[in-house]
């Protein structure tokens, strides 16, 4: 008899508290349930797998981010939209850093349609932003990757104790929205044509 309390949700819930706590790595069924209280064995009746559990921590997180996102870009538009955009990806990943790799290592595959449209989500709202500045169709998805590797690269540079030096991570994060927001402000007029 399953405990009472315990649904599917509140296992992802507690198990995406736990990646924040101790790291995405340190994620398993035997962890989970160590920390609600029953066998390991009973979580089965709740999620299959430690494979399930990862991928639905990931789609709660990528919810969860898409939603603040949103909200960040809500009224703005061009340079104050991006500026919104990476703060909220840099303040997400170090509130949830678990859930921030989880987002990193679960990208899924387009066999998996329900995961493949949660993770496009996010890159919708980026593209929306991106709507503002005259990219080029054709184009888009290239700058999207570039932007999505720019804050990745720093976030995981930054959380990995990249970088030693003691100048300002503020500053040197700032340094980087304003290039890239300049990059997208002066496209070239060739281009857009």
């Amino acid at each position: 008899m399953p405990r009472a309390g315990l649904t599917p949700e509140v296992v992802v819930t507690e198990a995406s508290r736990l990646c924040d706590e101790r790291g995405f790595e340190a994620l398993s069924l035997a962890a989970v349930a160590k920390r609600l209280g029953v066998a390991t064995p009973s979580l089965y009746k709740h999620v299959p797998g430690l494979a399930e559990l990862r991928r639905r921590v990931a789609l709660g997180a990528v919810d969860d981010l898409t939603e603040r996102l949103r909200a960040a870009a809500v009224g703005l538009s061009r340079g104050a939209a991006v500026r919104a955009l990476f703060t909220t990806f840099r303040v997400y990943a170090h509130a949830h850093p678990g859930r921030y790799t989880a987002l990193q290592r679960e990208a899924p595959s387009p066999e998996d349609a329900e995961t493949y449209a949660a993770f496009a989500r996010p890159v919708e709202v980026i593209a929306s932003i991106l709507r503002g500045f005259d990219i080029p169709q054709d184009r888009a998805v290239h700058v999207i990757r570039a932007l999505r590797s720019a804050l990745h690269g720093f976030i995981d540079l930054e959380t990995h104790g990249g970088f030693q030096m003691p100048e300002s991570l503020d500053e040197s994060y700032a340094l980087l929205v304003d290039g890239f927001v300049r990059i997208l402000e002066q496209w070239p007029e060739a281009d857009r044509a």
